[in-house]
C-alpha cells in the first residue's frame, strides 16, 4: 500500500509538472502540447478518483464506502478512461496533419478546432460513463457487500449484485468494443499515412524527429489499449479477481506515472523547457 501511495504522488507531481511546463513555456504552445496537457489533466483526475480515498483508508485503518460514493468513483474512473481513449485518436490525427500536411497544419488544427475536438472528447466520455455509473444504484445486492478491490470497479460491483446483469454486461462489452475499435481505426489509419509519408521524406533529421514523436504516442497507445482490451472485453467467466486488480492498478496508477516519462524522455522541446525552468529557479 505504501508503494501505491508513492506512485499516486509520483503521478500527480509528474503530470502537474508537465501541465505547468506547457502552460508557462511559449515553445510548447502548439496543438500537440495542448492535447498532451489534456492527457496529463485526465491522468491527474483519474489518480485523484482513487488516491485520496485509498490514502485515508490506509491511515485510518478502515475501508468503507457508500453505494453513492462507489457510483461516483466508478463514474470518474470511467469518464477519464474513456476520454483518454478518444483523446489518443485526436492526438494521432494531430500527428497525421503535422507530418503529412505540414503547410496546412496551422489551419486544420487552429485553436478553435482543437477546443471543439476536446469538447467532443469530454462530452462523449461523459455520456458513456454516466449510464454504467447510474445503472449500479438501483441493483439489488443480496450477496456479500465486500468489494475485493482497492477501489470501486464496475466489474467488481456487478459481481456483488443478485440482479441478472447479463444483458447489461453484453451491452457493456459491445459498447466497449466499439469505443476501443473506432479510435483504434483512426490511430492505425493515421500512422499508416504517416509511415508512408516518412518513407518518402529525404531529410533524415526530419524523418527521425517525426518517428521519435510518433513512437512516444504509439507507446502510450499500446499501454492504454492493451490494458483496456484485456480488462473490459473479456467475458466475466474468464476474469479473475487478481487479474482485474492488476490490470485496474495498471490503468489508473501505473499508466499516469509512465505517460509523462514516455513523452518527456524522447521530446527535446519538453526537456529544453524543463532545463529552462530549473535554471530560472536556481538563479
Amino acid at each position: 500500500m505504501t508503494l501505491l501511495i508513492f506512485m499516486f504522488l509520483m503521478a500527480l507531481s509528474e503530470n502537474g509538472l508537465l501541465l505547468y511546463l506547457i502552460h508557462v513555456d511559449s515553445g510548447l504552445h502548439s496543438p500537440m502540447y495542448f492535447f498532451l496537457s489534456q492527457l496529463s489533466f485526465m491522468d491527474m483526475c483519474q489518480t485523484f478518483a482513487i488516491g485520496p480515498k485509498m490514502t485515508v483508508d490506509f491511515f485510518m485503518k478502515r475501508s468503507t464506502i457508500s453505494l453513492t460514493g462507489c457510483s461516483a468513483q466508478i463514474f470518474f474512473i470511467l469518464i477519464m478512461g474513456e476520454a483518454e481513449c478518444l483523446l489518443l485518436a485526436a492526438m494521432s490525427y494531430d500527428r497525421y496533419v503535422a507530418i503529412c500536411h505540414p503547410l496546412r497544419y496551422p489551419v486544420l488544427l487552429r485553436r478553435n478546432i482543437c477546443l471543439n475536438l476536446t469538447a467532443v472528447v469530454w462530452f462523449g466520455a461523459f455520456l458513456l460513463a454516466l449510464v454504467p455509473s447510474v445503472y449500479v444504484l438501483p441493483l439489488s445486492y443480496c450477496n456479500s457487500n465486500m468489494i475485493h478491490h482497492i477501489f470501486c470497479d464496475l466489474p467488481s460491483i456487478l459481481k456483488l449484485s443478485c440482479t441478472d446483469t447479463s444483458h447489461f454486461e453484453k451491452t457493456l462489452i459491445l459498447s466497449g468494443f466499439i469505443l476501443l475499435i473506432s479510435p483504434s481505426a483512426i490511430i492505425m489509419t493515421s500512422y499508416i499515412y504517416i509511415l508512408v509519408t516518412v518513407l518518402w521524406v529525404r531529410s533524415t533529421e526530419r524523418s527521425h524527429k517525426a518517428l521519435s514523436t510518433c513512437l512516444s504516442h504509439l507507446t502510450v497507445v499500446g499501454l492504454f489499449y492493451g490494458a483496456a482490451l484485456f480488462k473490459y472485453l473479456r467475458p466475466r467467466s474468464y476474469q479473475t479477481s487478481y487479474q482485474n486488480d492488476m490490470v485496474s492498478l495498471f490503468c489508473v496508477i501505473v499508466t499516469p506515472v509512465l505517460n509523462p516519462i514516455i513523452y518527456s524522455l524522447r521530446n527535446r522541446d519538453v526537456l529544453t523547457a524543463l532545463k529552462k525552468l530549473f535554471k530560472k529557479n536556481i538563479t
